[in-house]
């Protein structure tokens, strides 16, 4: 799994005019599941992410989880962040894994993610998406489940 990770001070997705989620602060996460991917790797993502120490510390380093500061978690499915732009100018997107597949390793990922004490919101699966965020810092991060371990 694959996803790209920004603190933010606030962030909301809409779809069709409907607010689906929405935090005031924590980390946005657009998550893409791969053909590869297993329950092994939403956790895994999962566990990363909800650790990661991006947020500041009474110095001013980023010493501090989600968890630490009370954050959320606005969580977007992007199967295209699996998109292959190498060849051509069309990107191609054989890597992503089908949409069953990757809705049940999304909600996985989403699950253990609110077991681990966050608050999670998400977009609406395969919906058009209208993702606003206040990038906090500017503080964005690449995630790759299969370079973690």
């Amino acid at each position: 799994m694959r996803a790209v990770v920004q603190r933010v001070a606030r962030a909301k997705v809409t779809v069709n005019g409907e607010i689906t989620g929405e935090i005031a602060g924590g980390l946005c996460a657009f998550v893409g599941v791969g053909r590869e991917d297993t329950e092994l790797d939403a956790d895994a993502l999962a566990d990363k992410i909800v650790g990661l120490r991006v947020f500041e510390d009474g110095e001013g380093k980023m010493n501090k989880s989600l968890l630490e500061v009370g954050g959320s978690l606005l969580a977007i499915s992007q199967f295209t962040l699996f998109g292959d732009a190498r060849k051509g100018r069309r990107p191609s997107f054989g890597d992503a894994m089908e949409p069953e597949g990757a809705r049940a390793l999304f909600e996985q990922f989403c699950s253990r993610s609110k077991s681990l004490g966050v608050p999670v919101e998400t977009g609406r699966f395969r919906a058009e998406m209208l993702v606003e965020i206040a990038n906090d810092g500017p503080v964005t991060l690449l995630l790759d489940t299969k370079k973690m371990f």
